[in-house]
């Protein structure tokens, strides 16, 4: 069962989310969540998600990563393996382009 309830807003990393507010923050069921969790592809590793499973907490990174990660799965129907390769490649791709721009060197 999805929750219709979205939360919108911003998230500072002093607060954290619980395991049903990510899910409904990212439209998903916390199954989901807990999946990409149990994965190592979306917040702590999966053995300390085995031992705290409704403890979880998500900070603000989480939940975009969580977000970006559901988009991928849904549009290209990808599985969470490939759809988190695909996120932390752009974010390299990003990390780099940054250094550059502080370097001075221009980016395409």
């Amino acid at each position: 069962m999805i929750v219709n309830q979205t939360l919108t807003g911003v998230l500072i990393d002093e607060i954290a989310l619980d395991l049903d507010q990510l899910a409904r923050a990212c439209k998903v069921e916390p199954d989901w969540v807990v999946r990409h969790v149990e994965a190592g592809v979306l917040g702590v590793s999966g053995e300390q998600a085995a031992a705290q499973a409704a403890g979880l907490r998500f900070r603000s990174v989480d939940l975009a990563r969580a977000r970006r990660l559901f988009e991928l799965e849904r549009d290209f129907d990808a599985n969470e393996e490939l759809a988190a390769l695909v996120i932390d490649l752009a974010d390299e791709v990003r990390r780099l382009r940054a250094r550059l721009r502080a370097l001075g060197v221009s980016t395409p």
